[in-house]
Order: C-alpha cells, then sequence, then structure tokens
C-alpha cells in the first residue's frame, strides 16, 4: 500500500480533479490510500462561518455560496452519479442544521465541527470522479480511523486505536488494486466529537494512515518540484534538496517550512517509511526524498522566513527574576490559548518570545498583562537558518534591524524588523 496526499490546490477545481486521475493512472497496479484536502480556499471561507456563527452573524449565504462551487464541480465531473450528489446535499444539510443550533460550546468546538467538512465535500467528489474515470475507490470516512483526544484544533492522535479502527472500518475489496479515498485533516473524539489536527494538517493525516497501515512510502504530491532550501517565490536561485533525512525536514518544518506538517515525519521515522515530495504539474521531475539517510543534510544552507511575528517581552512587576515557577505559569497561559512559541529568550528580568500575531495572541498579551509588565514589537520577521555561512547571513540581513540574534552549531536565528 502507498499512501498518496492531494492538497487543496491540486483539487481546486474541476481541472484539478481530473489531474488527480491522470496522476493516479500512472500507478495502475498500486494499491493506493488517497488523502485528499479540501478544495482550494473552502478552508478558509468556512473559518469565516465560524466566526460568524460564534458572533451571531448570519453565515447562511457563505455556505450557500460554498454549495454552488462544488455541486457546480460535482456536476462537471461526474453529472450521472446519484449517490454523490445525495451525499453532498447530505452534509450540505447537517452544516446549515449545526448552524441553526444556539452557540453554548467554545468556539474551538464548533471550528472543527464546521470546518471539517471542507474534506468530506471534496473526497466525495473526488472519489464520484475517480469511479466515472474508471478507477474504481471506496470512500471512508477519516474520522472512523483516527481517533483524538478532545483537544480542538490541534487534536492529539490516540495511536494505540489506529489498529483497530482499521480492522474494523476499512472496506474490503474484490480485487486488486485497492483504492481509497479519504479525508486529511480530521478526526474524532471517543465521544463522536470531530476534532482536526491542526491547519494543513493533512499531510499529518498521510502519516498517520501509514504508520497504521506500515506503508511503503507517502507521496505529498505539490504544485511545486519539491522542497527547496528557501520559498521560491520570495528568493531567486533557490536549490531544490534531493534528499535530506528525516532529522532535517523536521527541523526545517518546525522553524516553519511550509512543504510539509511540522508533525508529518515522527510516524514515519518510527517504521522508517520513506516520504516523496513530487509535483502533480510535473511527474518527470524527480522531486525531494526524505528518508533515515543524512549523507545530503548540510550540504546547502536552508533559510526560513515567517513574516507577522510579534516579539513580546515579559517582565514581573516587581523586577523579580524571571525562574522556574514563573515560566511554568507562563507557560500554561500559552498553552491554554494555543499560541505557539517560534522563538523563545529569557534574561535575569524578562522572558521574551517571537510569537505569529493572531487575535489569539492578541488577547494571550492581554491576558498575561494581569500579572506582568508586557511591552511588544510588532511587524516583526522570524529569520532561520540551517547550515549557516556568514556570506548566507549578512545577504539576508542586509538593511534590516536585528532585535534578537541566536546562534547554534547548525542554526541561526533572527527576529528583525524594517529599518
Amino acid at each position: 500500500m502507498k499512501v498518496f496526499k492531494f492538497g487543496g490546490a491540486s483539487v481546486k477545481d474541476a481541472a484539478g480533479v481530473r489531474n488527480v486521475a491522470g496522476v493516479l493512472k500512472h500507478f495502475a497496479l498500486d494499491d493506493l490510500l488517497i488523502v485528499v484536502s479540501a478544495m482550494g480556499k473552502t478552508t478558509n471561507a468556512l473559518e469565516e462561518v465560524v466566526w460568524a456563527y460564534a458572533d451571531g452573524r448570519d453565515a447562511l449565504a457563505k455556505v450557500a455560496e460554498l454549495e454552488q462551487q462544488h455541486f457546480a464541480v460535482l456536476r462537471e465531473v461526474a453529472p450521472e452519479d446519484a449517490g454523490a450528489r445525495t451525499a453532498l446535499e447530505d452534509q450540505f444539510h447537517a452544516l446549515r442544521s449545526q448552524l441553526k443550533q444556539p452557540v453554548s460550546l467554545d468556539v474551538d468546538h464548533y471550528y472543527d465541527q464546521f470546518v471539517a467538512f471542507g474534506e468530506l465535500w471534496s473526497t466525495i467528489i473526488v472519489s464520484a470522479y475517480l469511479n466515472a474515470a474508471g478507477i474504481g475507490n471506496k470512500w471512508v470516512d477519516a474520522r472512523t480511523i483516527i481517533t483524538t483526544d478532545d483537544r480542538h484544533r490541534a487534536a492529539n492522535v490516540k495511536w494505540e486505536m489506529l489498529e483497530y479502527n482499521c480492522e474494523k472500518y476499512l472496506p474490503s475489496f474484490d480485487h486488486l488494486p485497492h483504492r481509497i479515498v479519504t479525508q486529511g485533516f480530521i478526526g474524532r473524539t471517543e465521544d463522536g466529537d470531530t476534532t482536526t489536527l491542526g491547519r494543513e494538517g493533512s499531510d499529518f493525516s498521510a502519516a498517520i494512515f501509514a504508520y497504521a497501515l506500515d506503508a511503503e512510502s507517502v507521496t505529498i504530491w505539490k504544485d511545486v518540484p519539491g522542497m527547496f532550501n528557501a520559498d521560491p517565490k520570495r528568493f531567486p536561485n533557490t536549490r531544490l534538496l534531493e534528499h535530506i533525512s528525516y532529522k532535517e525536514a523536521i527541523e526545517l518544518s518546525y522553524f516553519g517550512a511550509s512543504v510539509i506538517h511540522p508533525r508529518t515525519l515522527q510516524p514515519l521515522q518510527r517504521k522508517h517509511i520513506p516520504l516523496y515530495v513530487r509535483s502533480f504539474i510535473d511527474l518527470s521531475a524527480p522531486g525531494s526524498t526524505i528518508s533515515e539517510a543524512t549523507d545530503h543534510d548540510t550540504l546547502i544552507p536552508s533559510f526560513i522566513v515567517k513574516p507577522n511575528q510579534l516579539l513580546v517581552s515579559i517582565t514581573p512587576r516587581d523586577l523579580s527574576f524571571i525562574v522556574e515557577e514563573n515560566l511554568g505559569g507562563i507557560f500554561k497561559l500559552f498553552a491554554r490559548r494555543n499560541v505557539r512559541i517560534d522563538l523563545m529568550q529569557n534574561s535575569a528580568v524578562a522572558f521574551t518570545v517571537a510569537i505569529e500575531d493572531t487575535p489569539r495572541s492578541r488577547a494571550l498579551i492581554e491576558e498575561l498583562r494581569n500579572e506582568y509588565e508586557v511591552l511588544y514589537n510588532e511587524g516583526c520577521e522570524l529569520l532561520t537558518v540551517r547550515h549557516f555561512d556568514e556570506p548566507t547571513l549578512s545577504q539576508l540581513t542586509e538593511g534590516k534591524r536585528i532585535l534578537i540574534e541566536q546562534r547554534s552549531r547548525a542554526t541561526a536565528r533572527y527576529v528583525t524588523k524594517a529599518k
């Protein structure tokens, strides 16, 4: 069994859905589990539905727009599939029914319930088209396989339940090859509540399925030829990372490289399952291979820029030392608000962090001010350079004001602001 993952950009419209079939025809004899994300910008649109619902505003117009878009694609790619049409109708009916209920729970709970529909809609359409195109497959609800805790928007997988769930809920097949279409990003608690695995979590879903099935490999199909040492849309003369290790890929994704979700590599590493990043636009491109081999890790400096950062300094009001007791309470607040620390540094009387500038982060700052003096710089960038050399660092920091600099043997990190 091989696991393929197709992101939202690959199924953004009818042409994209058809292209998925074109890719799969090159693997006509392989058993495949195909993980599919929500179409295009659907997740962003469903987030608007969540915020409108939480604020007591009408969200039905946005739902109607999404319904029109999805049915238009279904009519174009599988117009005669009455079962898919009914399944899609049922899904939109379920969303509308939920929107009619009064708000009584935390907004993160509703976020998971509503945003998960995007993956369900897209996979209904993709599965229908593949069957119509002669690529027989069975649709599976990923929530029956991936059981999680109840940490909404960043749920933790209950790994010990995967084998049982696969045996109970994965379909049987009468003939080869076996083809399963399922969703990324979503799971379910033992109580039946839908959860999500974190934004862009479909990569992680692919790794979870690969782990559960002892898959031969995972391939993430992207609109880029593989992993690069920097964002090719932002920097000229970037270089393809043809071979890197799990460890290096985990470091890059942790620091903010957007090609792979940070949690994807760990389950693959545990079972020595290689990960390939390939282009669905150019199947002849070699792509990137991520495996245990470390031979190529230090050959090319890699750099990651995270914009829209807040540099926040937290100081006790009485100027007492920042010690473990303070830090424990501060970390608990960050965890409760689900705010990720991208960089941290402490002195005798101040704890300083770089975090993404979001409404959650702003709310956290206000909560911290109940006990601490809190100052912050906005409009910052966080630059991370793996396997740095001095010419690269000089080039990347030229014309910027450096607020924080940190270096280890392999990594240099800067919080900068335009001069």
